[in-house]
């Protein structure tokens, strides 16, 4: 999850209903798998991405469930790595026990099949393979995205495995697994240990008892690349030496047979033209999040501006250099869902943000669904159509952030669903895409 995002990409443009056209980077034959070695087991290009990111489950988020911070009792515990730095590690290794064993079960996996979903992203940090640098995180998660493995395969869904935290963070964001500086780019060691991660994750997923289930993996979550030079061009060679590890991590010609999914990095979509094309790149996706909270400018918006917002990233979309999924976006038109800009920070929309002003209250937005009333429920209902529809008209589809939450209703697909502003069918729009955005 992004808490930067809608800032990077506040850039507005035309909007365009055309379908998006085939970039070159993938291969005509990507659908024809009998004739690559590269076993995607989906019709990539053809049949549209239509997912939910299983958020706040093998990486923490204290916004997703606040509850397992706050029982905690420690206010200096604000990620996963404080979490088990700063509690006796039985004590932490117990909490996050029982959170795995809960949080998300089979019968998750059964309902998202049922609510016409075909596909999961499921984040994961580097340290569930690897705390070889002294790290205090507590491993146990890569048995757990085993399970949800299976239980999608159970359930006909898709799965992309998404490394979402580096060692000493790409981001400096919480769910990165560590708040606050981005040092992933300062030591070499730790770009040859995501490395050494993903070719793990490939060597694994590619096994032919994967096959169809596992589909695509994900190189790195979010790096910000719009802090400084060096975290942009360590990440642009990544990409490249990321996607050797994974296509071919059996150290011979042996591919892997996964889509490989790169973030965009907060960069404008047009600084990926003829950047790791065919033939010496196959299968590869670009990955953009798309949030209008982040900023003042986004959170002081009305109804109709947000809706405008999405229209008007179409032509963006669609004119992408590369195969586009929009990995995570959400129904919020505030951050007032508790703790989403950290735990102990505030909110933009109420002004309790530093440096923020005053554009609402947030009593009755985000957090408790029974006080949302019923003209912000049909919007929201607006919002999801516009949104699907402008990220599949112009692009490969999307993975809405995130499957559920404690509270922040307005984050949480699940939530929508029970509450009536997301539909059990994707495919049936209230709101037709011209009505909404011309």
């Amino acid at each position: 999850m992004l808490f930067f995002s809608a800032l990077v990409s506040s850039l507005i443009l035309g909007s365009s209903a055309q379908a998006a056209p085939a970039p070159t980077n993938l291969t005509r034959s990507l659908s024809s798998v009998s004739q690559r070695s590269v076993n995607t087991g989906w019709d990539y290009g053809q049949e549209k991405v239509r997912g939910v990111n299983i958020g706040g489950w093998l990486v923490l988020e204290p916004f997703i469930t606040p509850s397992l911070f706050e029982q905690t009792g420690n206010n200096d515990i604000v990620d996963e790595y404080t979490f088990s730095q700063y509690q006796d590690k039985s004590v932490a290794q117990s909490a996050l026990k029982k959170h795995w064993d809960s949080w998300i079960t089979e019968d998750d996996f059964a309902q998202i099949a049922a609510a016409g979903l075909n596909h999961v992203r499921i984040p994961i940090g580097y340290w569930a393979y690897d705390v070889s640098g002294g790290e205090p995180y507590i491993q146990g998660q890569a048995d757990y995205l085993d399970k949800a493995i299976g239980w999608a395969g159970k359930h006909g869904i898709k799965v992309m495995v998404d490394l979402h935290g580096a060692p000493a963070s790409q981001n400096g964001y919480d769910n990165s697994g560590h708040r606050g500086s981005a040092n992933w780019a300062t030591d070499n060691n730790n770009v040859v240990r995501t490395k050494n991660v993903i070719s793990t994750l490939a060597k694994k997923y590619s096994d032919p008892s994967y096959f169809g289930v596992v589909t695509m993996l994900a190189l790195l979550n979010e790096p910000a690349t719009y802090m400084n030079d060096q975290l942009l061009q360590t990440t642009r060679q990544y990409w490249k030496d990321a996607y050797g590890a994974a296509r071919y991590p059996y150290g011979n010609s042996d591919k892997s047979g996964l889509v490989l999914v790169i973030h965009d990095g907060f960069q404008p979509l047009s600084t990926y033209q003829g950047f790791m094309s065919e033939p010496d790149y196959e299968d590869v996706f670009l990955d953009t999040h798309n949030y209008q909270v982040f900023n003042d400018d986004f959170v002081s918006w009305n109804w109709d501006q947000h809706v405008k917002g999405i229209c008007d990233k179409a032509t963006t979309y669609s004119q992408s250099p590369m195969w586009l999924v929009v990995g995570e976006w959400s129904l919020a038109t505030t951050d007032c869902a508790k703790y989403l800009n950290g735990r102990g920070i505030g909110a933009r929309y109420d002004g309790t943000y530093s440096g923020s002003s005053y554009h609402g209250s947030c009593d009755d937005k985000s957090n408790d669904v029974s006080k949302y009333s019923s003209e912000y429920k049909e919007f929201l209902r607006k919002f999801y159509d516009v949104q699907v529809q402008t990220y599949e008209n112009n692009g490969q589809g999307w993975i809405h952030w995130t499957w559920k939450t404690e509270s922040a209703a307005d984050w949480s697909y699940q939530s929508g669903i029970k509450n009536g502003f997301i539909p059990s069918d994707p495919t049936n729009h209230k709101y037709s895409y011209q009505s909404l955005c011309g």
